[in-house]
């Protein structure tokens, strides 16, 4: 029983240390009152505010424009196959959320390289933004 107990220990510790970088948002998703929903007009003031980390905001906003119309392209073009060659309305619901998600993870990847952002670091412009957002709607 005790050598179960630590392999389990130690799966948890494994994950624990491959995720740690979401803790970086738990102080926004963990909190007794939500934040307030934000609008793009908000986004557009801090981009504006913060020459450091808004331009990298901005960059990664663009990007998901990318990961949306892979998805879209990828998500009816293997749907329209599936259909097309097996008349199976299952296996074109499943060709389209395989094609969804592959497309959708092809078209991030397209960005990532096209706009570089393997050089900015996203995830702090996300935080400050976060942090900017939560002292302002006080």
């Amino acid at each position: 029983m005790g050598e179960s107990r630590s392999f389990a220990d130690g799966f948890k510790g494994f994950w624990e240390e491959r995720l740690s970088f979401l803790e970086n948002y738990t102080r926004f998703t963990k909190r007794d009152t939500p934040l307030p929903s934000w609008s793009s007009s908000d986004v557009e003031e801090f981009i504006a505010s913060d020459p450091v980390h808004g331009p990298t905001l901005k960059t990664a906003r663009e990007a998901a424009t990318f990961g949306v119309a892979g998805a879209a392209l990828g998500a009816l073009s293997t749907a329209a196959f599936a259909w097309k060659y097996s008349r199976s309305p299952h296996g074109a619901a499943l060709s389209f959320l395989g094609g969804g998600v592959f497309g959708w993870t092809f078209g991030q990847e397209v960005a990532n390289h096209t706009m570089q952002l393997y050089k900015l670091d996203t995830m702090a412009a996300q935080v400050k933004f976060m942090e900017w957002w939560e002292r302002k709607s006080q």
